[in-house]
Order: structure tokens, then C-alpha cells, then sequence
């Protein structure tokens, strides 16, 4: 996400008739997908919901104003609901963090327990203008491990915090090779049901590593905002898998 605060640009006009696409997507399914809850639906968590629900997934939206996620499913189509953050994080197989990093000690305090066992995307980028004393630990400590302290039972993977979401959209299933989305986690097991909802939301997934390798694409980073294929991710990020 290029700068904060998150630019606005509008929206459902983008993801009109995404309802009847995803209906069909799901109907062509020949596996079981994981549903997906979405703790936020400011620009990332409405962005991920779109391109998810598009490609055939179930995804419950939430937001303190529960009005506000209601509203946002309903332009989505059937394959979208809304509800709490706690129903959302009891909803997903997946769930995805998409709130202000200021926000993560206290979902891990209200969520944990609900969220044990899952897979937690974590978007949210730690700005200490913003977030205070946790964005300071997260920029220190690295993001995607500080996140993880306040979810022990659960697998962590960062992902989708480095690319404005304006970006996300318009490059989505672009023709080959497409934009690469980097990721990190500890967790094998996570990590590829991550690199799945990467390919699926129409981008190439780069696995950087674990938790730890998440510094390479925080702000401040040389691969934050990078925007490349995979080859030129992995090439500027002097990975070598």
C-alpha cells in the first residue's frame, strides 16, 4: 500500500456484475474452497473480498459499523455475507487481518481463541504516526513476527500489504507474466493455502521465506511498493528459489 493514508478511489462500480462471475466459478469448482472471513471493510478487506468472491470463494465481511460490511456484501452477490469481526473470524478457514496495524493487539486479545488452528492473512502495515507503540515493536521486530505474538494458536502469513490496493485492482489477471504477490510464513501448510488465494485472486505468489523474511517487503523496505513479475521480485529481493 503505497502511502498512508490509503487513497480513495471509487469502488463498486468496479466489482458490478462480480456476483454472477463468482456464482459461476463456484459452480465449476471441482474442490471444496475454503471460506474466507475479512475482519474489515475498508479499501484492502472490500479489494481482497472482491477479487475472492470473483474467483468463487465464500467470504463474510465485518466492520464496527456492521451496516458498512452489509451494504459492501450485498454489491457482491450471493457468494458474500457480513457479520461481527468475531462471526467473521468464526466464519473463515482464512482469515484476513485488514485493519489498521494499531488494531492487531486487541483482535488478538477478543480473537485468538476463535482463530486457533486458522490461517490469519495479515495485510495491515505498522505506522507509527497511526499506530503508536506497536507499530514501533513491529517496525523493530519485523511486522509479520509481532503479529504472530498476539495470535500464538494460529498460522500467520504475510501477504498483500505491499502493493496499493489501487494496484491490486487494476492489475488482477493481467495476461503473463503476471504482477508477483511476495509472501512469508512459518507454516508450510499455510503458506500454500495462501499461495492458492494468491493465484486465485489473478496474481504469482513469491514465497520469501518465514515470518522473519516479512521484513523484506515492510514499509522501509527495498520490496515494499515493488511492484515486478516473479522473476524480477525474486531478482530484487535476492531470493533464489
Amino acid at each position: 500500500m503505497k502511502n498512508f493514508p490509503l487513497r480513495r478511489r471509487p469502488f463498486l462500480a468496479a466489482v458490478a456484475g462480480l456476483a454472477a462471475v463468482g456464482s459461476a466459478a463456484m459452480a465449476d469448482s471441482k474442490r471444496e474452497l475454503p471460506r474466507i472471513g475479512i475482519i474489515g471493510s475498508g479499501q484492502v478487506g472490500r479489494t481482497l473480498a472482491a477479487l475472492w468472491v470473483q474467483a468463487g470463494y465464500c467470504v463474510m465481511l465485518s466492520a464496527r459499523n456492521i451496516a458498512d460490511a452489509q451494504g459492501l456484501a450485498q454489491t457482491l452477490g450471493p457468494l458474500a455475507s457480513a457479520g461481527t469481526p468475531l462471526q467473521a473470524a468464526a466464519f473463515g478457514k482464512v482469515v484476513v487481518l485488514a485493519v489498521p496495524y494499531g488494531a492487531i493487539p486487541a483482535l488478538g486479545r477478543d480473537l485468538n481463541r476463535t482463530l486457533t488452528d486458522k490461517v490469519i492473512i495479515d495485510p495491515a502495515n505498522p505506522y507509527v504516526g497511526r499506530d503508536g507503540w506497536i507499530a514501533d515493536v513491529a517496525l523493530r521486530d519485523g511486522a509479520g513476527i509481532t503479529t504472530q505474538r498476539y495470535f500464538p494458536s494460529a498460522h500467520v502469513v504475510r501477504v498483500f500489504n505491499s502493493i496499493d490496493m489501487t494496484s491490486l485492482r487494476a492489475e488482477a489477471h493481467r495476461p503473463d507474466p503476471r504482477l508477483a504477490v511476495p509472501i512469508a510464513g512459518d507454516d508450510t501448510a499455510a503458506v500454500l493455502k495462501v499461495k492458492d488465494l494468491v493465484e486465485a485472486a489473478g496474481f504469482d505468489p513469491v514465497v520469501t521465506g518465514g515470518l522473519a523474511s516479512a521484513r523484506l517487503f515492510q514499509p522501509g523496505s527495498a520490496g515494499f511498493e515493488l511492484e515486478r513479475d516473479a522473476a524480477g521480485l525474486r531478482s530484487a529481493l535476492h531470493l533464489h528459489n
